[in-house]
């Protein structure tokens, strides 16, 4: 006897039963998101690996699934936003916007397993292109909540935060763009390791620069290019590799170290994003201290009146205010997003979904022009642990047709098809079993009832029915039995 192969670490096998209750529930999702005027697109679950090195982030392009094929470097799936704006970019950007798209389907991440996390999941969710905050935004948020509000999650919460509210606050506070990007993308580890784990990856940055930035001080680009090309090439670096000239790697390298930011400048940002992580609570609660904290730091105030709208159009489309949680410290780890960001939780703090807005994505893609957009995704794995009471899975009639002799065997497969053109399910017995074991089958595969043909149906036109719970046996027509015994069957 061969030895068992189990499913792969981290993926998982959905049997029969549990796949029905998969479906009835993606099912109820899939007809929220249509009901918004969304339409189904369905791509490739391999796409080129660089579509996903461009813009994720090193948390999530450290768990993608690489390879590669022919000389290719391919990546299964990990998720689905940056395949739909590839999709767009190359194929719909002659579309009327905003354009609404929604999809289903598997995505792949090298995740550590635990509950409700799997390496291989599936996707549901919406993307809309072409809408600008604060509406589509809103719009999105209470999708999600009406998705789960229709299949059967009473108790979660939507936090909420605003990647764009933190730039500005870091352009207020004269940081370059790159040092911007990395504050912002560590507010989740500030919060939860404190800000000296961000400090001290901001001091290995510096270290990792292959020249003294203060040597430069004062000393104009051009001439800096030039003493700093001659230094790297007198020590031995070699400047011509890839496709860019050696003076362009120069140029680039002049740029990033007269960006340095001043230490006192990076210091108070991280004083004033230390204190702005740790504040989350209710909208009412929230933006106050959010401003006073923004005042003790001589700050515009400005920059909240975005998320405070968002919000306030998330409650007018009806989701209620003690859901919403506000959330300075929420970074969602892909660095595409640009403004909104939020996430979705159950009461036990499995997330069911995240999402936001990513206005510079399409740009980054190759696309014509910049385009707005915002869009969510929900775990469906997660949101069927979060469902309190699943959704009745409807199941049509079913039967099993057993025949009498080979004879009539033509004769039960008419029949079996005259039921299924009625809308009964049907299996025919292919062992040849005896009337008992069937009976048996029948009642642990939870089938109603048992249609035994044999010769006589040539010339009746009737068939031996048994009722496999009150085991009443009678013979009429298939017609008489859909019209008069199921249909009573299934009222009852």
């Amino acid at each position: 006897m061969g030895t068992i192969i189990e499913a792969v670490r981290g993926m998982r096998d959905v049997l029969p039963r549990e796949y029905e209750q998969q479906t009835a529930i993606a099912e109820i999702l899939n007809r929220v998101l249509t009901s918004y005027g969304y339409r189904w697109i369905d791509l490739p679950v391999v796409e080129r690996r660089d579509l996903y090195l461009r813009k994720l982030g090193e948390e999530l392009v450290g768990k993608v699934y690489e390879f590669t094929f022919n000389g290719r470097d391919l990546a299964l799936r990990p998720e689905w936003t940056a395949s739909v704006l590839r999709a767009y970019v190359s194929r719909m950007q002659d579309q009327p916007l905003p354009l609404r798209l929604c999809y289903a389907g598997p995505v792949f991440r090298n995740e550590r397993p635990q509950r409700a996390t799997y390496r291989q999941f599936t996707q549901i969710g919406v993307e809309l292109i072409g809408g600008p905050a604060p509406r589509a935004d809103a719009e999105c948020i209470a999708l999600a909540c009406r998705g789960l509000d229709e299949v059967g999650v009473i108790s979660y919460q939507v936090r909420v935060g605003h990647v764009g509210f933190i730039r500005h606050v870091l352009t207020e506070l004269h940081l370059a763009e790159r040092t911007q990007g990395f504050l912002v993308w560590s507010l989740e580890r500030m919060r939860s390791q404190g800000a000296d784990s961000i400090r001290s990856q901001l001091d290995l940055e510096e270290e990792n620069l292959p020249f003294d930035a203060a040597l430069l001080d004062g000393i104009e680009d051009a001439q800096a290019e030039a003493l700093l090309q001659h230094a790297l090439e007198s020590i031995g670096v070699n400047l011509r590799f890839g496709t860019r000239p050696p003076e362009a790697i120069v140029q680039r390298l002049v740029r990033k170290l007269h960006r340095r930011d001043p230490e006192a400048n990076i210091e108070r940002a991280m004083d004033l994003l230390e204190q702005l992580s740790a504040l989350h609570g209710s909208p009412t609660t929230i933006f106050p201290m959010a401003e006073r904290l923004l005042q003790s730091f001589d700050l515009p105030v400005s920059g909240l009146d975005e998320l405070r709208t968002i919000i306030g159009l998330v409650q007018a489309h009806g989701v209620a205010e003690d859901r919403i949680i506000v959330d300075f410290g929420l970074g969602r780890g892909l660095h595409y997003y640009t403004g909104l960001i939020f996430e979705m939780y159950a009461d036990d703090g499995l997330q069911l979904c995240g999402g936001g807005r990513y206005d510079d994505l399409v740009a980054a893609f190759g696309g014509r022009q910049s385009v707005p957009a915002v869009g969510f995704a929900y775990g469906l794995e997660r949101v069927i642990t979060a469902v309190q009471e699943p959704p009745t899975v409807a199941r049509s009639q079913e039967a099993l047709v057993v025949v009498g002799d080979d004879e009539s065997y033509g004769s039960a497969l008419h029949i079996a098809d005259e039921l299924r053109a009625c809308g009964v399910i049907v299996t025919i017995d292919v062992r040849n079993r005896s009337l008992a074991s069937n009976v048996r089958d029948a009642t642990r595969r939870e089938i109603a009832f048992i249609a035994m043909v044999d010769k006589t149906w040539n010339e009746t036109r009737k068939v031996l029915w048994r009722n496999v719970v009150t085991h009443e046996e009678f013979s009429v027509s298939v017609s008489d039995f859909v019209e008069h015994t199921l249909h009573y069957a299934t009222q009852a």
